[in-house]
């Protein structure tokens, strides 16, 4: 199998022209696909991309999942359909993702990367011809599983090194010249070597001295007449010109015929060998005043001139075969990595600076080809800015040039906008991390919302200057509309430049440079983003394709962000409604609820209260379902709802709580609650509690002390149909107060649960006897004042009223 994958890469990447290609095929793991082979390029650069599950926003997986083929002519298209991949591999290239298909079914994807084709699309020729090599890939597939050979992969990929590019042949030709007579014979070889065909060559050898430099011409002049008058041989090497221009080394050899004497024929014999450009190529690099070393597709070093053997500190015979950071660690720093993958995958030279270590700094500059790199390195001054800062976090990102080389990896913002849930938070995250990156000032965001552009955020703009731009129709000629209806980035050099694309438009004070980028997420169109700078500026062809391929990711985090705030107001809404607005009024029994949202994550989470009455008594309930958003508000109100079902119907607490244990699991909703349920008898004071997984009860005495209860439970709803949940029965005297609350009240991140517990006792018994409004009041006040608040609080205080003078 593996020389049928390898045999279809080679295949496909000639046919599509392009420098690298491989073939993803599945594996024993479900959804996952992994490479097989990887033609063209070093493995250990590309080992992130080894592996590629089906459901991931790339590509390849888009390929296997469709069964349609994706063709991204440049960067450019690349970032606005899949801003990942080229948050990854931020470089100018091509690529081609065709699936392969057994049995009727996708196995894997044929992959070629190519240089890019800015504005023209993939061409319908090269489409046909992947499809095809694709098409005959899986019959052969197909063949082989019919034998019993499985289609899937396991192992690292195989590395293939594709076909050298087309290069003069090495030839070497033959001649023979009779001084005695003239005459000079040659072989075919030295005939094509000229460009002439046999029975065209002259046979004389003024046609050779022709091509020679006129030093060289004396020189042949003076060997013939030095073979002649001596019965040693002599030889002599000279440069003759080819057709083509290109010099050819020709050697000379003559001697008389053995054992003649004087008079007798003498013969130069000759041979013009033909080595393509290679030994001229030598010379002429080692005596440049620069190190030059050449590397393959596989990074193995092919060629050092002399001063790259001085400056490496290695001789060739050392280096001459070996993978560049294997054989010279230091180049192995992951600061590096991203300038090698722009050079293995862009047509474009790359250009950054290394430390050698121990050594001194080297100016380096990448220029790609078809059978590998020309690595050029001269000795530089130490700089005053820290490189390593790209790969060693904390150490800032150092002067403007260090920023430019921080433009490849945008993975702090990538990480910041994971973390913002709200529109609002995806612009600050943006404001903090982007601006600063590109230096710009300005920044302002556009929603999409029924046709209209709407702002959402701005800042470094003149008060109430984008107020003529909000709610502007897609159908406005302004950049912010054109460049998300077209999906094409706008870059605008300067205002003047600005100006004189959209005449007319309002222009702000400033004069500097201007970048309107579209907001896409997965072909949705999201909204508009502009950056402003103070001072025109151009914007090089990394700046252009890092912005455009944040510009998606800043997308994905705006829709996402949008659904956010849909479900945080439909979450808001079901818990207005089930949450009680007022608590009933029981005769003898006062009672006082609160709700405090937490500050992290969604606003809105499981926590309920309930006070009901049942008959002469009243129940008093307060529950938390795990996490937040409508699944736990939705689960809280089913919840509530059965709890005030079973009271109602009379049941006594031990039932209430076994049978709402028994609906939470019926409803298989995959979550769990806690739960605290407590029936008073508000004329005698008997009182009996329940409790499933919940925090104890505080209980307040008529003399200000405060303790906390001990009530045997059993474990939270939802987990055990044959849980048992005992019942404790207690006397609640009268001036006696109950606080009920949820773990949020009591929860500190680092901090024991029991320490939260005891801080709400002492707040309550400090606070004293008071009435249960300011009690409530006070204790969710000071739960308020925590600024970072993971959960949210539910309190529920009850009291039993002391009897009035009098009163039987």
């Amino acid at each position: 199998m593996s020389l049928v994958l390898a045999q279809s890469v080679v295949n496909a990447v000639e046919a599509a022209g392009g420098r690298a290609g491989g073939v993803y095929l599945r594996s024993l793991t479900p959804g996952l696909l992994k490479l097989a082979v990887l033609a063209g390029l070093p493995g250990p650069l590309f080992r992130p991309w080894w592996r590629m599950h089906v459901n991931r926003p790339f590509p390849v997986a888009e390929a296997f999942r469709s069964g349609q083929a994706v063709h991204l002519a440049d960067a450019e298209e690349a970032m606005r359909r899949f801003p990942q991949l080229m948050a990854g591999l931020p470089f100018p290239f091509g690529s081609l993702y065709v699936p392969v298909f057994s049995g009727g079914r996708p196995v894997g994807v044929l992959v070629v990367l190519r240089a890019a084709t800015p504005g023209e699309p993939v061409g319908t020729t090269d489409r046909r011809r992947l499809q095809s090599i694709a098409a005959g890939l899986g019959a052969a597939l197909d063949g082989l599983e019919a034998t019993g050979t499985p289609v899937q992969w396991e192992e690292e990929p195989l590395p293939v090194q594709l076909p050298a590019g087309s290069s003069p042949p090495v030839r070497i030709g033959r001649f023979d010249w009779d001084l005695d007579t003239g005459a000079v014979g040659a072989d075919d070889e030295l005939c094509a070597i000229l460009g002439t065909g046999r029975a065209e060559f002259p046979g004389t050898i003024d046609a050779l001295a022709a091509r020679l430099a006129p030093e060289d011409v004396y020189g042949l002049w003076a060997l013939a007449r030095q073979a002649a008058d001596s019965g040693g041989p002599v030889v002599r090497r000279m440069r003759l010109r080819g057709p083509d221009g290109r010099s050819h080394l020709l050697e000379v050899s003559g001697r008389r015929e053995s054992g003649a004497g004087p008079g007798s024929p003498t013969h130069l014999t000759g041979f013009l060998v033909d080595l393509g450009i290679g030994p001229v190529v030598a010379e002429a690099a080692d005596r440049l005043p620069r190190g030059i070393f050449s590397l393959d597709r596989f990074a193995r070093m092919t060629y050092l001139n002399g001063l790259a053997e001085e400056i490496l500190g290695r001789p060739r015979s050392e280096l001459i075969g070996q993978v560049l950071w294997e054989a010279l660690p230091w180049f192995a720093n992951p600061a590096y990595e991203d300038h090698y993958r722009a050079a293995m995958l862009s047509d474009t030279p790359v250009h950054f600076l290394a430390r050698r270590t121990p050594g001194p700094w080297l100016s380096l500059s990448l220029y790609p080809g078809h059978d590998g790199l020309t690595v050029v390195l001269t000795p530089t001054e130490q700089p005053a800015y820290a490189p390593e800062s790209v790969a060693s976090p904390g150490l800032g990102l150092g002067s403007p040039a260090d920023r430019s080389a921080a433009l490849y990896r945008p993975v702090a913002l990538a990480i910041a906008l994971t973390e913002a849930v709200t529109a609002r938070q995806v612009s600050a995250v943006v404001t903090e991390e982007l601006l600063p990156a590109f230096g710009g000032r300005q920044l302002a965001i556009y929603l999409l919302k029924e046709g209209h552009l709407f702002l959402e955020w701005e800042t470094g703009f003149p008060h109430g200057f984008l107020n003529r731009f909000d709610g502007v129709a897609l159908d406005a000629r302004i950049p912010g509309v054109d460049t998300l209806t077209t999906g094409r980035p706008i870059f605008f050099e300067s205002m003047e430049r600005l100006a004189a694309a959209y005449p007319g438009i309002p222009m702000d004070t400033d004069t500097g440079a201007r970048a309107f980028l579209p907001l896409i997420a997965s072909g949705r169109h999201v909204g508009s983003c502009i950056l402003g700078f103070d001072q025109p500026r151009g914007f090089s062809p990394e700046e252009r394709t890092v912005l455009t391929a944040l510009a998606g990711l800043i997308a994905q985090a705006l829709e996402r962000a949008q659904r956010y705030d849909f479900e945080a107001a439909l979450a808001r809404g079901l818990q207005d409604v089930l949450l009680p607005h007022r608590l009933p009024v029981v005769e003898r029994i006062g009672t006082e609820g609160r709700y405090l949202a937490g500050t992290q994550g969604m606003d809105v989470g499981g926590d309920w209260y309930d006070v009901i009455q049942t008959g002469r008594k009243v129940a008093l309930v307060i529950g938390d379902v795990q996490g937040h958003g409508v699944a736990a508000a939705a689960t809280m109100g089913q919840l509530r709802s059965a709890v005030r079902a079973f009271a109602l119907s009379g049941h006594d607490p031990q039932e209430v709580m076994t049978g709402t244990n028994r609906l939470l699991i019926d409803l298989d909703s995959g979550q769990f609650a806690s739960c605290c349920y407590i029936v008073i008898d508000p004329a005698t004071g008997t009182t009996r509690a329940v409790r499933a997984g919940h925090p104890q009860p505080v209980l307040r005495r008529p003399d200000g002390t405060a303790e906390v209860m001990d009530l045997p439970g059993g474990i939270v709803l939802g987990i055990d149909a044959e849980a048992s949940y005992p019942v404790t029965e207690l006397h609640l005297a009268p001036g006696e107060m109950l606080a009920l609350y949820t773990d949020g009240m009591v929860e500190e991140s680092g901090t024991d649960i029991d320490v939260g517990v005891e801080r709400l006792r002492s707040t309550i018994a400090a606070f004293g006897p008071a009435a249960l409004a300011e009690t409530a009041d006070h204790v969710i006040g000071r739960a308020r004042q925590a600024a970072d608040r993971p959960d949210d609080i539910a309190l529920l205080l009850a009291a039993r009223q002391p009897w009035a003078a009098g009163e039987p």
